[in-house]
């Protein structure tokens, strides 16, 4: 019977030691884009690929972009490799692959450790072969 009780009264403190714990600062921290999609609608082959998602980072405390991963190797996307302090801005800057022709959507998905972890953002629009005259 002691044995019993000694358990149950075991478990009720460690259950309790569990549920007494803070959540992580990264669930109340928050990455917020101006935009998830650009479309370059017709842009000619060979032409600039590059453009940018601006991001604020509306918590609490630091958010840091740990990944940031293209659906295909035609897309290459560049982040800030450290922090964004609360209320800061930063840009991922995307470059699609122009020289192929045809029409595209692609996404990109930003890995953080804000409240909304996962966040994907999409390119598309069509590359047209060059004018000749």
């Amino acid at each position: 019977m002691k044995k019993t009780l000694f358990i149950l009264i075991a478990m009720l403190f460690v259950s309790l030691s569990t549920m007494a714990q803070e959540p992580a600062a990264a669930a109340t921290d928050s990455i917020v884009f101006n935009q998830l999609e650009i479309d370059y609608g017709t842009i000619e082959q060979g032409s600039d690929g590059e453009v940018e998602f601006k991001f604020t980072n509306k918590g609490q405390a630091p958010i840091v972009l740990s990944n940031v991963r293209a659906s295909c190797g035609c897309t290459t996307p560049s982040w800030p490799r450290n922090p964004i302090l609360p209320g800061e801005e930063g840009i991922v800057k995307v470059k699609y692959n122009t020289n192929i022709v045809g029409s595209f959507n692609k996404s990109i998905t930003v890995t953080s450790n804000a409240k909304n972890p996962n966040v994907t953002l999409r390119v598309k629009g069509t590359v047209a072969p060059p004018k000749t005259n």
